[in-house]
């Protein structure tokens, strides 16, 4: 299923580029995990080195500022052992397992990355990551950027809670539904608010809300979760239930067979990617410095997901 990927799915129009220092931060963020308890036993510095977060995202931020690209490589990192433990740690298989974790993890989102807050005391070494990360956010000096990060990593973790409903209910969503929270239970949205937080260009609030740009970001947001699903499909497959894919999601809506529905997520997949090019042109045009650092950014994610994606091992 991993080749079907691989040959269905168009190369996104981008070029691929890549951090010069992207070896450096991989070790560094390696560190910072291990350090602050993210990862203790050996399997899972393995699990986690594996998934190679620094090479993500510098493809994804490659002409960040080096603070910026650790920042982004350590959330991607966090991420990764937040989905780790739901998906294969079993912390996500209900609800009322997973609720004391998200609430101790609101409970320093509320705080905004405040250096002068005490230690967080509940989630343990996920928690002092996570007002880590925020802090580290805050230390930009961009409050909107850092109230919109907060604001998206609040809704990633109540989007938990959603996939570990199901996941008791054995229940598999429609693909509307689907669509819709994959755009939270992803982690993408704060991945591109740091991706922004290290460019110098800045957006006027006005602006980043206007429809066309919302619009693409959300689009945005869809090719990288789908790239990603259709690339782990055949990882997930074994599980039981495996509901949060695109793929099972189709075939569960469609009753189609599981090949049908790669072909129908993959041509989903082609469909968006040929209309983001095409709305990213007509956006790029008299575009000022703001918008033309928000369409880099977005244009260097797709691509980076789409590469990072053919090589990871994490999707094995």
């Amino acid at each position: 299923m991993r080749g079907f990927a691989l040959s269905a799915l168009h190369e996104p129009p981008f070029p691929a580029r890549r951090h010069p220092a992207v070896d450096r931060v991989a070790a560094e963020s390696a560190g910072w995990a291990r350090g602050l308890g993210l990862v203790g036993d050996p399997a899972g510095q393995r699990r986690l080195a594996g998934a190679h977060a620094a090479e993500l995202a510098g493809r994804a931020c490659p002409e960040a500022p080096l603070a910026g690209l650790r920042l982004l490589t350590d959330l991607i990192n966090w991420l990764f052992v937040v989905d780790d433990a739901c998906d294969d740690d079993d912390l996500g298989v209900d609800p009322t397992r997973l609720a004391p974790t998200v609430a101790a993890l609101l409970t320093v989102l509320d705080r905004h990355g405040d250096p002068a807050a005490p230690a967080p005391t509940g989630a343990g070494p996920l928690a002092v990551a996570l007002h880590d990360l925020c802090r580290r956010a805050r230390d930009a000096q961009r409050p909107a950027l850092l109230l919109r990060l907060v604001s998206q990593l609040r809704e990633y973790l109540l989007a938990l809670l959603w996939e570990a409903a199901n996941r008791e209910h054995r229940r598999v969503p429609g693909v509307a539904e689907y669509v819709q929270m994959r755009r939270h239970t992803g982690g993408v949205r704060p991945s591109f608010t740091v991706t922004d937080l290290a460019s110098p260009a800045r957006q006027g609030p006005a602006r980043r809300a206007d429809p066309a740009l919302a619009a693409l970001d959300a689009l945005a947001t869809d090719l990288v979760c789908w790239c990603n699903d259709l690339f782990s499909y055949d990882k997930e497959r074994g599980r039981a239930p495996a509901a949060h894919n695109l793929v099972t999601t189709i075939a569960g809506e469609t009753g189609q067979g599981e090949e049908a529905a790669l072909r129908a997520a993959a041509a989903r997949f082609n469909a968006a990617l040929a209309a983001y090019a095409e709305r990213d042109a007509a956006l790029a045009v008299g575009a000022d410095d703001g918008v033309r650092a928000f369409l880099a950014t977005r244009r260097d994610w797709i691509r980076a997901t789409y590469d990072w994606s053919r090589a990871a091992a994490r999707y094995a």
